[in-house]
């Protein structure tokens, strides 16, 4: 049989390919006649996402609760991948910058509008029933977010406001991590008892957060945007993608959250806390920590006002 010419190219191709990586090709075209062909549930490994979802009481809004919240580490992952392949560009343009920050806008508004089904979801009685087996779990847990946080911006625009003056690039990444903004939400700064929920977490995450600020000390979102020529740091698109992502994470996407809390938490009687023992109304509203990732596309007032107008 006479081999078309475009499957001679495709052999060509492949073996060029492993002649680079010292590979027999007749090896792997042999191994294609015994491999099972590919379908989706393999592919997604549909059984084993559908496995996930262990509930801890018979309450059938527990199920909505555990899958919600999968789903939101899932786009979490999908949105560290995406900074990843900004922050490790090597000649990053304007274009690709803007492209891969509205992707991520898109999980976080994806997120934002998701947390309906939550909110309007599942019933407030059956939520308050199951919630008090969640203790002391909580979504500030989630290591994810927080390395979104850490790959965005540099630390120091995550340190809590009232601590920001005493600490720079100098100081030890275990004191900085020990002032960042969310720690308000299980620690007396006063004196430096932590809550359980603030102790497991950083028993379980500490060294490998303090190796990802490290990772990403230079090359988060922010450090990326400051290292570019000043004309493409002044791209519109580029800027206003920027401000999107920003404002999509530190406001629009965390007051959802607090809103959806506030239904759950604050219904009517003395607020609830959080599973975790937070305060979890200062600790969440953008006003209390200005959390802002990229200063320098804000204006001084907006900068100011930041959180005051939801």
């Amino acid at each position: 049989m006479e081999i078309q010419p475009e499957t001679k190219k495709l052999l060509e191709q492949l073996q060029k390919k492993y002649n680079a990586i010292d590979q027999d090709l007749d090896t792997h075209l042999e191994g294609l006649l015994y491999g099972e062909p590919i379908t989706y549930w393999d592919y997604i490994q549909t059984e084993a996402l559908l496995n996930l979802q262990v509930q801890r009481t018979t309450l059938p809004d527990e199920m909505v609760f555990i899958m919600y919240h999968q789903i939101n580490e899932l786009l979490f992952k999908m949105i560290l991948w995406e900074i990843a392949q900004v922050s490790h560009h090597e000649n990053l343009t304007a274009k690709f910058f803007s492209e891969r920050l509205m992707r991520i806008s898109r999980y976080f508004d994806m997120l934002t509008s998701s947390f309906n089904i939550m909110s309007e979801g599942m019933e407030v009685e059956q939520y308050l029933q199951f919630r008090n087996t969640l203790t002391p779990a909580s979504g500030f847990q989630s290591a994810q977010y927080r390395k979104i946080e850490f790959a965005s911006t540099d630390l120091i625009n995550l340190i809590d406001a009232r601590y920001r003056a005493t600490i720079d690039r100098n100081t030890s990444y275990e004191h900085a991590l020990e002032h960042l903004y969310w720690q308000a939400a299980g620690k007396n700064f006063k004196t430096g008892k932590k809550s359980y929920l603030l102790k497991a977490f950083e028993e379980q995450y500490k060294n490998e957060f303090i190796a990802f600020t490290k990772e990403y000390n230079t090359i988060n979102l922010y450090a990326k945007f400051k290292s570019l020529p000043k004309d493409v740091r002044e791209n519109p698109k580029l800027r206003e993608a920027m401000r999107h992502y920003d404002y999509t994470v530190n406001v629009t996407w965390v007051m959802a959250h607090y809103n959806t809390a506030v239904k759950y938490l604050n219904h009517g009687n003395e607020p609830e806390e959080a599973t975790g023992g937070s305060d979890w109304a200062k600790y969440m509203l953008p006003k209390y920590q200005k959390r802002i990732f990229f200063p320098d596309v804000w204006t001084a007032e907006e900068l100011e006002n930041w959180g005051q107008d939801v």
